[in-house]
């Protein structure tokens, strides 16, 4: 649980960075469950004559950035989400144990329920963020899962559904977040209301509504977690590294409230009342995943974002 000082902190700053989150165990069991994911899509594209054939202990990086250079859609297979749109019955998505054990994390809901209390459901506006060097990225790659992410609030990507749901954002590092590879930014403190967002490239806000308060940089280690409040502006610095930056934005809202993505599904992470509708089967999960690929893919798109890109505030 969170220090009272933490707390105050966080509800003041509206954010706040956290050392071991989770312990190495649960972070190495989400590694390897990538690297045998990698093995199995490289394989297949191999086969499919999109890459060159693996050589002896090539690792989930090497793989990685072969499929990245070869100009294909690396990234949808890798992620723990469906995509905006274009949803199809055979859309990939990754749904595992390991992930699964991660988002239920004791240290993470403990984190969630010192903020929001103790009826946590994990809301499916949720991804994997596996960014390369920037400079190496197309020039017309705008997804914030791959790019510097634009200054925006989380609660202005959910639906309006959502407007009223008490939300928090656990971003957590796989790999050290440093100022050089494309850590998160901040401007401390919580807005009083949801600032208008335009969607241009990605959904953001435009420069001249940004609040005027100084960025911080949030640096954090592998393990630890940036977490957030829904109307907290925040951002992401680009990768000038040269290796790849990995990291989960994962949230959580309160148990019976919206969660700005309703079509697609939610459990319930932890229930102090009602520990028995606790799902702990990631089986089931996955197959709510699966169930829902399905349905929505036969059905008409249903926007995931409220903003247009021609609204008077993005002049």
């Amino acid at each position: 649980m969170l220090s009272q000082e933490q707390t105050e902190k966080f509800r003041n700053e509206g954010y706040l960075v956290l050392e071991d989150v989770i312990d190495k165990p649960t972070r190495l069991a989400v590694i390897n469950e990538y690297a045998a994911l990698m093995d199995r899509l490289y394989a297949q594209w191999h086969a499919d004559g999109l890459v060159p054939a693996p050589t002896s202990g090539m690792s989930f990086w090497e793989k990685l950035d072969i499929a990245y250079r070869a100009g294909f859609d690396w990234y949808q297979p890798l992620d723990i989400s469906l995509p905006h749109a274009d949803i199809r019955s055979d859309t990939p998505m990754h749904i595992g144990p390991a992930v699964f054990a991660m988002a239920t994390h004791p240290g993470i809901l403990d984190i969630a329920e010192s903020v929001i209390g103790p009826e946590l459901t994990s809301n499916p506006i949720q991804h994997v963020r596996i960014k390369p060097p920037e400079r190496l990225v197309a020039g017309d790659e705008s997804r914030a899962h791959i790019v510097s992410t634009d200054w925006h609030q989380d609660r202005a990507v959910t639906l309006e559904s959502a407007d009223e749901t008490e939300m928090i954002t656990v971003w957590l590092a796989m790999t050290d977040a440093t100022v050089e590879n494309g850590c998160l930014q901040v401007k401390p403190g919580v807005e009083p209301e949801m600032i208008p967002h335009c969607t241009m490239k990605q959904v953001g806000i435009s420069q001249k509504l940004l609040p005027r308060r100084a960025a911080v940089p949030a640096p954090v280690k592998a393990g630890g977690a940036v977490i957030f409040h829904p109307l907290t502006p925040h951002a992401s610095l680009s990768n000038q590294s040269d290796g790849y930056r990995w990291s989960f934005d994962l949230r959580y809202n309160v148990t019976g409230q919206s969660t700005g993505r309703d079509q697609f599904p939610s459990f319930v992470a932890r229930s102090r009342a009602n520990p028995e509708t606790e799902l702990r089967d990631w089986t089931r999960w996955k197959s709510m995943w699966e169930d829902t690929r399905a349905k929505l893919a036969q059905e008409e798109h249903i926007p995931q974002h409220r903003w247009p890109s021609d609204g008077p505030y993005c002049a």
